[in-house]
């Protein structure tokens, strides 16, 4: 289980400054964690402060909200035959962003409930997933909650 000692107040605080591009080869502000399809406890779940400088749309035009330059967390997954639901519950309007195994962005605004993101990989592969959550507003940063999960959606 990942514990959280601080959080980001200001959004000078952020890894990578102002302005740029989401950047996977930075470390994660809030960590990582490597887990195996039937994982314990499900869903994983981190506390962290969404937002960033950076808009998402440098990702692709479909993107929404701002993020930081480093992932807010990064997991390393192997697969099985359960799906991988990556999502977000917050009181404030919140996006995700993820950078998959092969590459590829993904990004969602209010997929789950209310205004919150949630990304659902049906037949995920396995390997590394950079994951940004995202508030709108560059100046803003918003409390959130991660979660991973192969059988829950917030």
């Amino acid at each position: 289980m990942l514990g959280v000692s601080e959080l980001y107040d200001d959004i000078s605080n952020r890894s990578g400054g102002s302005g740029g591009a989401p950047d996977f080869s930075l470390d994660p502000t809030y960590g990582s964690a490597t887990l195996r399809s039937g994982f314990t406890p499900d869903p994983h779940r981190i506390r962290l402060q969404s937002g960033g400088p950076i808009s998402a749309s440098v990702v692709d035009s479909s993107c929404r909200g701002n993020i930081s330059r480093a992932p807010d967390y990064r997991v390393r997954y192997t697969s099985g035959r359960l799906p991988l639901i990556i999502s977000v519950a917050s009181s404030s309007d919140t996006t995700l962003v993820v950078n998959g195994p092969s590459g590829e962005w993904y990004c969602n605004d209010d997929g789950g409930d209310g205004l919150n993101p949630s990304i659902r990989f049906d037949t995920p592969r396995s390997g590394q997933y950079d994951i940004w959550v995202g508030t709108f507003g560059s100046t803003r940063l918003e409390s959130a909650i991660l979660d991973i999960s192969e059988l829950y959606s917030n």
